[in-house]
């Protein structure tokens, strides 16, 4: 486990070298740029955003919209560009309770499958 953790580590560094690295090009940016240049950067995006936001909230309801017809019709639906693929609902199980049970019921055992373990990376809090 030790070589875990120091992997961890290492990881963090480079993490944090990319980090400063990229500190580092934008603060090159911003020396070469007038503040004539910074204001006008600053209208496009602030532009960019108002627009953006618009269209992103046309996007959210028509989506929410092509789910809500697909769901109801049962079936998938390809488009020109996009297809929305209509999935069954996934069934879940109360796993704690069957197990208690297939501790009296060990015939049961034969249906248990279990996935390959799985690793995500994140922050410590």
């Amino acid at each position: 486990m030790n070589e875990v953790v120091t992997k961890l580590d290492r990881l963090a560094d480079l993490q944090a070298q990319a980090d400063v690295i990229r500190m580092r090009f934008n603060d090159l940016r911003d020396g070469v740029m007038t503040p004539e240049i910074k204001q006008a950067l600053a209208d496009i995006d602030a532009e960019e955003r108002t627009t953006l936001e618009a269209v992103n909230e046309g996007i959210g309801k028509l989506t929410a919209d092509v789910k809500d017809d697909v769901v109801k019709a049962g079936a998938s639906v390809k488009g020109k560009y996009l297809q929305a693929v209509w999935m069954k609902g996934r069934v879940s199980w109360d796993t704690k309770a069957l197990d208690g049970y297939a501790a009296g019921h060990p015939e049961i055992a034969q249906f248990r499958k279990e996935g390959e373990p799985s690793v995500s990376i994140r922050g410590v809090k």
